[in-house]
């Protein structure tokens, strides 16, 4: 039955008199030529233009608010907008495609599917650029540009009138940067994922970015390959747009956005250039100009349950160190700061179960063939909390049993059955990282997280650089990488450095894993026994700024430590000796960056930022 019928049904003179507008239009799009197969099935929108609502909302000040409307409907009726038009929900929607972002290629395309779930539902869709920061294009880091980016997420959110907002991001920084720019907004929003791309095949083999990439390049320079074979590969290794095809940063960001409750369900796998893909993106918007007429808002969304979900996802599926400090960036922004500790004994309850490299084998579009993260909230159902509002107004729980039983496959596996038995990251401490330090455990090389070797140290990237491939280089198998000055101040920016090469002359030798440590992060396409976020960082007078090399390093996975084993007696002498320097600049907003940016633990961002209220610890215990 067509929406005319269902509101004949209804009480005429009442239906008539406050639904008129939505009914005109439903009955134009029944007797257009070509219909859509698709009508709007929900209740029809409910008048939004009293008080300051759709174009009313955020008037420009010019001491005459009636003027302000006068002037804004003169402007956009230069575009060629109907009062008809502009009498509806408005729905921004944030545009991150860009020329120098290939994971964001599908951009317009997607922008026109959610327009069309917008239109479709009642509302008005109003695109507006968003920064679009992409991994290999942006100096120094895109870490760096993140808080850049979730401010102006928030401030237009906040300048451009828009009773939702409908965020499009896929690369690394976009989704947290836009997610933490919105949650400080407090508008409804909703998160569309712009989706991985494809897997590529090279001689027979399946590959696919980026932790292939990784697998290649060390290949190259252990001369495993020649430089034929390396130009060859890297033909295949992005054979289409969209994000990383492994569960790097941004398939985790895009599984935990899907646990936080900020997309529709199934959100988070459809590969970029699916038509799949596309009808989240309608649905997104439908459900955007719904979630404006319920206010429902996106503090009502990212509550504590809501965090406690997205932290067992991320161990659950072997995620990117990343997911950490983007999720703690995210918590600060509610109130809620990262308990290490909690998150740890929660990690040891809860298994890998994801096997998508690089803790696995599979690549995302497995993942969603698999039936993606209906399948892995089924079987993490009694480790949930289950009663987690979400953007389309049911719980996680409801959510969940709205999918029915999973079908068979191998991918996911069963809580009893996992590829690692406890979760993916686990939390160090010590001498070495007063604050804490993590490790990827489920990539990492088993034989290598019990051991004690001598450090040798690196001072900063650029004498990584020098160095590290010089054959008379003082290395062997057994030592541990010492990289000092990479994290959140010292970079700046805190880049994927922590992922050290292999030293040359013992790459063609065969080693492939060594202990490696710094206070920087790593790629969650990377793998290997990688100590990261050390905390204090280097550049904070912690005391990875005093390791020297020769210095023995003791790590033991099993007991949670990272011990320096110097005394403090020692590292006071040596802190005399050699005072740290925090790194300053002059102007711009590196010194904005430098004199506010946090520390790992409290996710790198802003410390003006956060949110002023502290509301608690997550995960709760």
């Amino acid at each position: 039955m067509g929406l005319v019928g269902l509101a004949i049904q209804r009480p005429v003179a009442k239906q008539l008199s406050e639904r008129f507008d939505y009914y005109a239009s439903a009955l134009s799009i029944c007797l257009a030529p070509n219909p859509p197969q698709t009508m709007p099935t929900s209740k029809p929108p409910k008048t939004l233009h009293i008080g300051e609502s759709g174009l009313r909302k955020g008037l420009t000040s010019y001491g005459d608010k009636e003027f302000s409307l006068f002037l804004r409907k003169a402007f956009i009726k230069g575009a060629g907008y109907t009062d008809s038009a502009l009498d509806r929900p408005v729905v921004g929607i944030a545009n991150t495609g860009s020329a120098y972002n290939p994971c964001h290629g599908n951009a317009p395309q997607l922008i026109e599917a959610v327009k069309r779930g917008v239109m479709l539902a009642g509302g008005l869709p109003m695109d507006f650029p968003n920064m679009s920061i992409h991994e290999s294009f942006s100096s120094p880091t895109s870490m760096y540009l993140r808080n850049l980016m979730a401010m102006e997420t928030e401030e237009l959110i906040r300048a451009q009138p828009m009773d939702a907002v409908v965020l499009i991001g896929g690369c690394d920084k976009t989704v947290p940067a836009q997610l933490m720019g919105a949650a400080s907004a407090g508008l409804p929003a909703i998160q569309l994922i712009t989706g991985s791309m494809l897997t590529g095949s090279h001689r027979g083999n399946r590959v696919g970015a980026c932790t292939d990439c990784r697998r290649y390049w060390a290949q190259f320079r252990a001369n495993a390959i020649d430089s034929d074979e390396k130009d060859e590969v890297n033909q295949q290794l992005v054979p289409s747009v969209g994000t990383c095809s492994v569960m790097g940063t941004a398939s985790t960001m895009a599984c935990i956005a899907e646990a936080l409750g900020m997309t529709v369900p199934g959100g988070a796998s459809p590969p970029a250039v699916t038509a799949e893909r596309m009808r989240i993106a309608e649905e997104t918007g439908a459900r955007a100009v719904q979630m404006a007429i319920d206010g429902l808002t996106i503090d009502r969304i990212l509550t504590a349950d809501a965090f406690e979900n997205a932290w067992r996802v991320l161990l659950a599926i072997g995620g990117s160190t990343n997911g950490i400090v983007h999720l703690a960036a995210l918590a600060g922004r509610v109130g809620l700061d990262l308990d290490l500790a909690a998150l740890d004994r929660m990690g040891r309850s809860t298994p890998v179960l994801l096997d998508l490299k690089p803790s696995g084998q599979h690549y995302m579009e497995d993942f969603h063939h698999a039936g993606g993260m209906a399948t892995l909230l089924h079987q993490l159902k009694p480790l949930l909390r289950l009663n987690a509002l979400t953007v389309n107004g049911r719980t996680l729980g409801e959510n969940i049993q709205a999918t029915g039983l999973p079908h068979a496959q191998t991918v996911v596996r069963p809580l009893d059955q996992p590829i690692y038995p406890q979760g993916g990251i686990a939390v160090l401490q010590g001498n070495l990282a007063p604050g804490g330090a993590i490790i990827k455990q489920s990539a990492a090389d088993p034989v290598l997280m019990e051991h004690e070797g001598r450090a040798v140290v690196f001072e900063n990237s650029e004498d990584l650089a020098q160095r590290i491939d010089r054959d008379d280089l003082d290395v062997n198998a057994d030592d541990i990488l010492v990289l000092k000055n990479i994290g959140p101040k010292g970079a700046p920016g805190m880049p994927e450095a922590g992922y050290m090469p292999i030293p040359q002359k013992l790459a063609r030798a065969g080693v492939k894993d060594m202990v490696r440590i710094s206070d920087g992060r790593m790629s969650g396409t990377a793998f290997g026994t990688i100590v990261l976020h050390v905390t204090p960082e280097s550049a904070m007078d912690g005391p990875l700024a005093h390791v020297q090399t020769g210095d023995r390093i003791r790590l033991s996975v099993a007991q949670r430590r990272l011990d320096w084993l110097v005394s403090d007696e020692e590292l006071q002498r040596r802190r005399q000796a050699q005072p740290v320097v925090t790194p300053s600049a002059t102007r711009g907003y590196r010194q904005l960056f430098l004199q506010h940016v946090t520390q790992a633990d409290q996710g790198v961002d802003f410390d003006f930022l956060r949110h002023p209220d502290h509301k608690g610890h997550t995960p709760s215990g």
